[in-house]
């Protein structure tokens, strides 16, 4: 395990209580933090990347976005299958050493999307028929963890990677604006999607609201679903089939009206989901649920995005300019 920080911790526990694999020890930039994560969890604390690979079979990368490529490369050499977090690098040029590495040394690679374990998403999948249109909305209270990257990249790309994934196609126009607020990065992102057939996705990502919202509805022929990721639960609303009404005058449609329910979701915890997933991918030697292909997608429309976002944001420095 590599990056015993806030988000490591969790990491950290989960492992600590699976009965499919064994916490090998940490390690950690801070050795301090390094010490204490070791303690409560009983196990070593290593003194460098090269003495983790030595008594590991597989790693988990959970440190800032700019050293995943390096850490994740040089654990794919020395033979481990490895677990990064998402985004999986800070660039594409990276993103793809990593993927590189992972075809060379015929290493599992996984991209710790973490929604796509999320029950409710999960409960999703098998409804799906022809998604049309996507709302999504992404909001959080400001946080300094994760400053190291834009929203888009801290936020988003979830639910980019979750969109990606259900209509199975890159969008062919994108439109972005976004602003800074209270950090030097893009703090706040609107997006609207377009992919081939006319599908459309509008996401929105805020990590300066004053509440906390993460919930996406989608709509597609006679059907409207509404998810919420917090909460674990969703609801399906249907338009029931028209049924003929005989009559005198040899009766007519008569309009089915709306049938509606829960999502049946069968809560858990997705970090839990998500790493017994990448154990079952080491021992099947079969493809993680979030490949590095996939990571990699969620981030060239990211960047795509970010790009946007630059664009609309030259454009309005020059109307103010001018005003």
């Amino acid at each position: 395990m590599i990056g015993a920080g806030a988000f490591g911790k969790n990491h950290l526990r989960v492992i600590h209580q699976s009965e499919h694999a064994t916490l090998s020890g940490v390690l950690d930039s801070d050795s301090q933090r390094a010490q204490q994560a070791a303690a409560l969890y009983g196990c070593p604390v290593f003194s460098s990347l090269d003495e983790l690979a030595a008594q590991s079979g597989a790693a988990v990368v959970v440190t800032p976005t700019v050293t995943h490529a390096d850490i994740g490369c040089r654990l794919m050499q020395a033979g481990l299958d490895v677990l990064v977090e998402k985004p999986m690098a800070s660039d594409l040029a990276s993103a793809r050493s990593l993927l590189a590495a992972a075809d060379r040394h015929g290493r599992i690679l996984q991209v710790g999307h973490l929604e796509r374990f999320n029950p409710a998403v999960i409960a999703l999948e098998p409804l799906l028929t022809k998604p049309l249109f996507f709302e999504v909305h992404r909001l959080s209270e400001f946080s300094p963890r994760s400053l190291d990257v834009d929203v888009v990249l801290d936020l988003m790309i979830h639910d980019l990677d979750i969109v990606l994934s259900i209509v199975g196609k890159a969008p062919e126009e994108v439109r972005a604006a976004g602003i800074s607020i209270l950090s030097s990065k893009v703090d706040i992102a609107n997006v609207r999607l377009q992919f081939p057939g006319g599908v459309i996705a509008n996401l929105t990502a805020s990590r300066v609201s004053t509440e906390r919202v993460r919930k996406l509805r989608l709509f597609q022929p006679h059907e409207y679903i509404s998810l919420d990721y917090s909460r674990q639960d969703g609801m399906r609303f249907r338009v029931k089939p028209s049924t003929t009404e005989a009559g005198p005058g040899g009766g007519g449609a008569v309009p089915g009206g709306l049938d509606f329910g829960p999502l049946a979701v069968t809560k858990d915890e997705p970090l839990r989901l998500e790493l017994e997933d990448f154990f079952q991918s080491i021992v099947s030697r079969c493809p993680p649920r979030v490949t590095g292909a996939q990571g990699y997608r969620a981030l060239e429309a990211a960047q795509t995005i970010l790009d946007k976002i630059e664009e609309h944001s030259q454009l309005v420095a020059a109307t103010l300019g001018t005003a």
